[in-house]
């Protein structure tokens, strides 16, 4: 166990053995009434735990427990910086027996407690190296710049990898145009489909009235033959057979007639 493990647990000791502090319990008791303190201290004491566990997450080993321990510390963070509105509405409020100085110092605590807040280690910030400027660099010392502002033959000319990254551009505008162009025949295709559906489901009550009236006028054309039928059998009974002798002989001149002028 190092020192600094120590310091943390005899820390955690002092911190649970409190409620016996006599002193301490009276100057509590004494700001019981005062909910700026209260919370302020409440404030103080979950910054201090931050600190110590993103501290213990910089010497863990294991990086499953800096993962954890980071997240826990984001997690504070964030709930202490959403309070941190409702602690400045409390500073501004005033409380019996306190100056107009000791509200203006409360005010700055406030102000300042985002930025202890965000000031927090928790693994997500990167800090960035200086890089001492320009001359800092000894890669940079090699960098050379036409003051002339022209450029040789060599500058503009494109190396293979260039050439077929800019054939492969093309390529893929040109896929992309036609994608286009199916999409917008598809599209139109798509409209045509809709009219031609909207045009048939108006046809379709006319083409069943029409249907209605064709069978309607095929029952008429059966009852009017059926009628027809009954009317000439009527017409060639047994009583009208003279008439029929009679015809028949008409013809049957006319026939001869007709044999006798062709001979």
């Amino acid at each position: 166990m190092s020192v600094i493990d120590i310091l943390f647990r005899v820390d955690d000791i002092c911190k649970k053995y409190d409620k016996y502090d006599v002193e301490k319990q009276r100057s509590l008791n004494g700001s019981s009434n005062d909910v700026f303190a209260r919370l302020y201290s409440t404030f103080e004491s979950e910054i201090d735990a931050a600190l110590r566990k993103s501290e213990m997450a910089a010497m863990e080993p294991s990086r499953a427990k800096v993962v954890a321990m980071n997240a826990e510390v984001r997690r504070v963070k964030a709930r202490l910086l959403e309070e941190v509105p409702k602690l400045q509405k409390l500073s501004q409020k005033k409380v019996k027996g306190l100056t107009k100085e000791e509200l203006e110092t409360r005010y700055d605590l406030v102000l300042a407690l985002p930025e202890r807040i965000r000031a927090i280690p928790d693994g997500a910030s990167s800090s960035t190296k200086p890089t001492g400027g320009w001359g800092a660099s000894a890669s940079n010392r090699n960098i050379k710049i036409d003051s002339g502002g022209q450029f040789g033959d060599d500058f503009f000319q494109q190396s293979e990898e260039s050439n077929q990254f800019r054939n492969e551009y093309e390529m893929r505008k040109l896929k992309q145009a036609c994608l286009d162009v199916i999409s917008e025949g598809l599209d139109t295709l798509k409209n045509l489909a809709q009219d031609m559906n909207e045009e048939l489901d108006r046809q379709v009550p006319l083409i069943d009235e029409i249907d209605t009236k064709v069978d309607r006028a095929t029952s008429d054309i059966k009852n009017t033959n059926v009628r027809l039928k009954q009317t000439i059998t009527k017409v060639r009974s047994s009583r009208n057979m003279c008439i029929d002798i009679i015809l028949l002989c008409i013809i049957l001149g006319i026939a001869a007639y007709l044999y006798n002028l062709l001979n």
